[in-house]
């Protein structure tokens, strides 16, 4: 296996978050005037109960469904000859792509979570590790 290095990984995950930013904010412009109508108090209801979570939701769809589908890879990846795969090499179950995204968080939280990619043996970022996965080329 030929693992991904950090600024392949950078350049798909840039691509990803304009697609995954695109589709809350379609959305977004789409109710934003029922909520924004009424007084301010409801305008920040509507952010925080409705744009933040579909933000979440939407991302983690995004990123669980295309790494667990027959291409083991998001839309950036896939542009960029990268798929996303376990230890071995086998394609990865809904489950623990899911359990990636949401280790991100960490990841993001940490900030060395994301850079550990340039300086692990596999490539791996935090993210990986805990989920058991490897970025590779495909």
């Amino acid at each position: 296996m030929q693992y991904a290095g950090f600024w392949l990984r950078w350049i798909a995950y840039v691509i990803d978050s304009a697609i995954v930013g695109a589709l809350p904010l379609i959305v977004a412009l789409i109710i934003a005037p029922i909520f924004f109508a009424s007084s301010r108090a409801v305008a920040i209801l509507g952010v925080i109960f409705f744009i933040v979570p579909t933000a979440g939701t939407v991302g983690w769809l995004y990123y669980s469904l295309m790494e667990s589908s027959a291409y083991q890879a998001t839309l950036g990846k896939r542009l960029l000859g990268l798929k996303v795969t376990t230890l071995k090499g086998d394609p990865v179950s809904f489950g623990r792509a899911s359990a990636r995204f949401f280790a991100k968080i960490l990841s993001s939280v940490l900030l060395i979570g994301f850079l550990m990619a340039a300086f692990t043996a596999k490539k791996q970022a935090l993210h990986d590790l805990i989920a058991g996965c490897v970025v590779i080329r495909a």
